[in-house]
């Protein structure tokens, strides 16, 4: 029988899985076994257990030591009480419940206030019924937490007891413990995961820098505030052997472009791609395009000189720099998931991707995380019949798959 890890191996176990080390590495360096560190990170949820502190207004092992010393030393309880600068019915309640002056023991006391002060909160969702089965329907719709919340925020205005964060709801489900959601709601967010990941952080390469970079810390004010359109974001949803397709989107109205590679994901065939895309609107609303450190825009300069379009770069490590771009990345995958080839020529990418469930296409309100936002588009409004996804467009100026505004029902 395997003994219990103790508080200062949980304590290293959870700083080295947040580091990013391997689980057999970290039960190589505990001489543990592999699967009782798994089972350790599965029972959490991969959710790392909140630290305990003791409240200042209760007794410390220091004050519980002299108070044994002076029971066993015959003192009157108001003296010991005064001298620890505690009330006389402190002293006295904490000698009831811990045996009396003649049992007590200090540090055997001071462990059995620790194991009391374990009060767990009850999951909201686990007594909430009305909210749990309204957070369980839109889960089985497609939505995302944040979504979830953002509409209950919405839908229920002033009622406390309707409301819930995202994060109460990752961590309900990554924890089955707490009894709120079922395990298998985890299907139906977008990454699948049943438990959450750490964020490692490997060391930088230093190989293939991508040379003349114009970084975002130099980007014009106007492209911050999001004041005029024609400021896009970039990147690429990789799938099978390699195959790709690019995602812009314009940062003042939202507008979505998607654009296929069919000749690879390389940096020349990014740059004849992407061009070729912008020249489908007009100059006006092509006005700069922010992307990440993938070497894929290797080509940028040459890409600014066809088209004029100014590249800017994200900081490494630093997505949330062009954060219209992720949360738009995130709802596509629930229709380009990993492991789909991208290829246009393949016969599963001819059209888009149906999500598991015939509702979600119909009644999830935006598949991005702009919910509550206006969508300014009149300038664009004369650009585009669909009113979030434009569609995927090739080179030669073909539709990829057919689109449909997000709330019409899917042929």
């Amino acid at each position: 029988m395997s003994r219990r890890f103790t508080e200062a191996e949980v304590i290293e176990v959870w700083n080295r899985h947040q580091a990013g080390e391997l689980t057999r590495s970290i039960a190589r360096r505990l001489g543990r076994n592999g699967s009782s560190i798994r089972r350790l990170f599965e029972d959490a949820g991969g959710v790392r257990p909140a630290s305990r502190r003791r409240a200042t207004r209760h007794l410390t092992l220091r004050e519980r030591e002299e108070i044994s010393r002076g029971v066993a030393g015959g003192e009157p309880l108001r003296q010991i009480a005064h001298r620890i600068g505690r009330a006389p019915s402190t002293v006295s309640r904490e000698l009831a419940r811990n045996g009396g002056q003649r049992s007590y023991r200090a540090h055997r006391a001071d462990k059995a206030a620790w194991g009391r002060a374990r009060r767990p909160k009850v999951c909201k969702l686990a007594t909430n019924r009305r909210l749990r089965l309204l957070v369980e329907d839109r889960l089985r719709d497609w939505w995302s937490p944040q979504q979830i919340s953002r509409w209950l925020a919405g839908t229920y205005p002033g009622v406390e007891e309707m409301r819930v964060s995202h994060e109460t709801i990752y961590v309900t489900l990554f924890i089955q413990a707490r009894g709120g959601l079922k395990r298998e709601l985890t299907q139906h967010l977008r990454t699948r995961r049943a438990n959450r990941r750490p964020q490692t952080k490997a060391p930088l390469s230093t190989k293939g820098q991508i040379v003349d970079k114009v970084m975002i810390s130099e980007r014009p004010a106007e492209v911050e505030d999001r004041a005029v359109p024609g400021h896009w974001e970039g990147d690429l949803l990789m799938g099978r052997r390699q195959t790709a397709i690019g995602t812009l989107v314009e940062r003042w109205s939202r507008y979505v472009m998607l654009f296929a590679l069919p000749d690879g994901n390389t940096a020349e065939a990014v740059r004849v791609a992407l061009a070729a895309t912008v020249q489908r609107l007009p100059v006006h609303l092509w006005k700069s395009l922010t992307w990440d450190q993938g070497k894929e825009m290797a080509h940028h300069a040459r890409f600014t000189v066809d088209t004029g379009v100014q590249v800017y770069f994200c900081d490494p490590r630093s997505p949330w720099q062009r954060g219209s771009n992720e949360n738009t990345n995130g709802p596509l995958r629930q229709y380009f998931p990993k492991g789909t080839d991208m290829a246009p020529s393949h016969p599963r990418g001819s059209r888009l991707r149906r999500p598991p469930t015939q509702r979600a296409a119909s009644t999830n309100p935006q598949l991005d995380n702009t919910i509550g936002e206006t969508r300014r588009s009149v300038a664009m409004t004369p650009l585009r019949p669909q009113p979030i996804w434009a569609g995927l467009v090739t080179p030669t100026g073909g539709r990829w798959f057919s689109c449909q505004p997000v709330g019409a029902p899917m042929s």
